[in-house]
């Protein structure tokens, strides 16, 4: 397959999943600030922005500055509808490797992003949300099982991780956790599979662990993890005896066996500082396989310092 193709699915998948997390991290935030009058929105918001990524802040910080700088500017990177643009961007170049449906699915969620962005904050997240999970139902139904389609998972479970990672930090840094836990499960669509998975028994410390270490829920980090060392391991062609040839495998594999063997006190003990490790462990994994499998493409950045 051709790198440029390669990387126009890698990045597909990624920048459909950072809109789809960015909205449920917004979901999440606002939420928050609703339901919880005495919090800070000032800080609330300022650490929000921090964990996005994005670092020149105006000097007044509220709600308003969080959706436009993460939902509404399309000249903001970290925004939805920037990421929503660079997806379709994205879907021009591997145009001949796309399904019709699937150009159809993101070129109209493209074209429908002025109309969304005019919505209810809540209506629009849950629009970005139906339209992201259309996408990838018509990917999954569509798309051949080859390395385009390796690339695309590849992308979306690095993206999930990352994503992830954020709304973990997100909630653990929530002025009220009682109400920032069962938000955050809830933005994931993990509620019901967190209660039958704890029969009704609703903690933090619960929460945090479900959605971390969970092998069977697809939202998970380390299930998420799982899912990108499969499409890299796919990739990489019969492998060697010991080792590993791939180093966005050894990477991945690292970042989830650090989770999976690690005391879970110890991860939540500082989550946040704990999230961003993973980070710097996606955006190194990312710049591996940039490197590896499209070492003629230009590195996407996704936030100032941080190589993706």
């Amino acid at each position: 397959m051709l790198s440029r193709i390669a990387e126009s699915l890698f990045w597909i998948g990624r920048y459909l999943e950072r809109a789809d997390d960015t909205a449920r991290i917004l979901d999440v935030e606002l939420q928050v600030l609703v339901e919880d009058p005495m919090i800070d929105e000032e800080h609330s918001c300022r650490q929000l922005l921090k964990v996005m990524g994005v670092e020149e802040l105006p000097s007044v910080v509220n709600r308003w500055t969080v959706l436009d700088l993460l939902a509404h500017n399309p000249d903001s990177y970290s925004s939805i509808a920037s990421t929503v643009d660079a997806a379709r961007e994205n879907a021009r170049g591997a145009r001949e490797t796309l399904s019709t449906d699937m150009w159809a699915a993101i070129n109209t969620m493209w074209r429908g992003l002025p109309s969304a962005r005019a919505m209810r904050s809540t209506d629009m997240f849950a629009w970005v949300r139906n339209r992201t999970a259309m996408i990838a139902g018509i990917a999954d139904s569509t798309m051949t099982r080859d390395e385009g389609w390796q690339f695309f998972v590849l992308g979306r479970s690095i993206e999930r991780v990352d994503m992830t990672a954020r709304l973990l930090s997100t909630a653990s840094l929530a002025g009220e956790a009682q109400l920032a836990w069962p938000t955050t499960l809830r933005a994931c669509g993990a509620y019901e599979a967190f209660i039958r998975a704890y029969r009704g028994v609703e903690a933090d410390g619960l929460a945090a662990e479900f959605l971390l270490l969970d092998r069977w829920f697809p939202r998970s980090v380390v299930s998420a993890l799982v899912e990108a060392e499969k499409a890299l391991s796919t990739l990489e062609a019969g492998g060697q005896r010991s080792g590993f040839s791939d180093e966005g495998l050894r990477l991945l594999g690292r970042a989830r066996t650090e989770l999976e063997y690690r005391p879970l006190a110890e991860i939540v003990y500082d989550l946040p500082t704990e999230m961003e490790r993973l980070q710097r462990s996606c955006a190194a994994a990312s710049e591996a396989v940039t490197s590896r499998y499209f070492s003629l493409a230009e590195s996407r950045v996704w936030s100032e310092g941080v190589t993706l």
